[in-house]
C-alpha cells in the first residue's frame, strides 16, 4: 500500500527558518549595493558638474566668453552650462556648451524637482563650511542629509 507522504511540520519550520536567515543576509547586502551605487551616481555626477563649472570659469578667464569686470567669472545657474554662451574668439560666436544636460542629484528623491533644483549651490562668496547660494554657482553639494557608506555626509562630498 503505498501512503502518499508529504512533508511533516518539523520539516517546514526548518525550511522556513533557512529561509528566513537566507533572506536576513540578503536584504542588507542588496540595500548596501544600491546605496554604493547611487554613491557611485552621486560621485560621477559632481565630478562631472564641477568640471564644467571650472571648464566655464576657465572660458571666462581666458576671454571666450563675456565676463564683466564686477563678476568673478563662474555661471549665475547650472543651467548656462547647458544653454551655452557665444565664443567671442570664434569668427562665428557659435555657442561653447559645458554640459550636455544637469544630472540629477541621486541622493533627491523628489521626481517633481528639476534636476538643477536637486542640487545645493555654493555662490564665490560664501565659506566652505556655510555654503549659500548667491550671484553665481561657485560649488555644488548634495542637499541629503544622510551619510555615505564611509561615514561622510553627502553634503560634504
Amino acid at each position: 500500500m503505498n501512503a502518499a507522504r508529504g512533508f511533516t511540520l518539523i520539516e517546514m519550520m526548518v525550511t522556513v527558518v533557512l529561509v528566513g536567515i537566507l533572506a536576513s543576509v540578503v536584504v542588507p547586502l542588496t540595500e548596501m549595493s544600491i546605496q554604493r551605487g547611487k554613491e557611485q551616481e552621486l560621485r560621477i555626477a559632481l565630478r562631472e558638474v564641477r568640471s564644467a563649472i571650472d571648464a566655464y570659469k576657465r572660458a571666462g578667464d581666458e576671454g571666450r566668453i563675456y565676463r564683466s569686470a564686477t563678476t568673478t567669472g563662474y555661471p549665475e545657474t547650472l543651467d548656462v552650462l547647458v544653454q551655452g554662451t557665444p565664443d567671442l574668439k570664434d569668427p562665428g560666436h557659435r555657442k561653447i556648451f559645458f554640459l550636455r544636460r544637469v544630472p540629477r542629484d541621486p541622493m533627491n528623491a523628489d521626481m517633481k524637482l528639476a534636476p538643477a533644483a536637486t542640487w545645493g549651490k555654493r555662490a564665490y562668496s560664501s565659506e566652505a563650511d556655510r555654503p549659500k547660494e548667491g550671484e553665481d554657482v561657485y560649488d555644488i553639494y548634495s542637499l541629503s542629509r544622510r551619510a555615505g557608506l564611509n561615514g561622510v555626509p553627502y553634503t560634504q562630498w
